[in-house]
């Protein structure tokens, strides 16, 4: 099926690690011009170096903090002066620490809701403008099972991707006037394969995730899945890429669930 993403310009933040570094290389695979904005410049460009090894029409690493509105608009601009526009917006960052909510700090909720709430709000109306004066635009945001069911042992994390679902959804209400869609993907557990694939600034680098990690806690987390195996970045791709297609064109507002039936709803 062609997707018609070729000659594209999209942007897939958080680029460099895990789900961002697969759905990056998945838009080179469609030969999209892709910018990998991600905080870890240096993954980033090896990112980038990969994408072009898989045909993409560009790739170039931004190092982009998306808690910084300043930083996301300048990097915006830097996309539209580039590319003539911003196509696809992939807000991908995400970050979260597993803990009980009377056990997390208020630095842990407070770096939460930036990185997952106020990081998604940056990017999206930092692209917006553009996309309405060209009539046109696709924006995919990784939300979580998490924000669909209120997740244990992630209270604030599940909020902020209730956020991203909530927002998204009224956005796509306001701006599908303009050719605008936006829709959600939400993983479950979906687990870089090798350190190779992630950022030293990953979620799955620090030393409290890496205990998931183990092929025997896979093993017990695969038992919660009807499918009964944990996600991989790669599961996540066909999603997102058909969501940022013209094969899509009449889909906007929706939620979907990319988590071995973890939740069906």
């Amino acid at each position: 099926m062609d997707l018609n993403l070729a000659g594209k310009s999209v942007i897939v933040t958080g680029g460099g690690s895990n789900i961002g570094r697969a759905i990056s290389l998945a838009f080179a695979r469609e030969r999209s011009h892709v910018t990998i904005a991600d905080v870890d410049e240096a993954q980033a460009k090896k990112v980038a170096a990969e994408a072009q090894t898989l045909g993409a029409a560009s790739a170039v690493a931004a190092r982009t903090d998306v808690t910084k509105w300043d930083v996301v608009q300048a990097m915006v601009r830097d996309v539209e002066g580039r590319c003539g526009g911003v196509d696809v917006l992939v807000n991908n960052v995400g970050w979260t620490m597993d803990r009980l909510f009377i056990e997390k700090t208020r630095e842990e909720w407070e770096r939460e809701i930036q990185l997952n709430l106020w990081g998604m709000i940056n990017c999206t109306r930092a692209v917006l403008d553009g996309m309405i004066a060209r009539k046109s635009g696709a924006i995919v945001s990784m939300g979580s099972d998490a924000g669909r069911m209120g997740e244990f042992r992630e209270g604030v994390y599940a909020a902020c991707k209730a956020g991203v679902i909530a927002l998204s959804k009224s956005l796509a209400r306001e701006v599908g006037r303009h050719g605008i869609r936006l829709n959600v993907v939400c993983p479950g557990m979906t687990m870089p394969s090798s350190d190779d694939e992630i950022s030293p600034l990953s979620m799955w680098a620090a030393e409290a995730n890496r205990q998931w990690r183990t092929d025997e806690m896979k093993a017990r987390i695969a038992k919660v899945y009807p499918l009964r195996r944990v996600g991989t970045p790669e599961d996540i791709t066909g999603a997102v890429l058909f969501f940022a297609s013209d094969r899509a064109s009449f889909v906007t507002g929706q939620t979907l669930s990319v988590s071995g039936g973890y939740t069906m709803m």
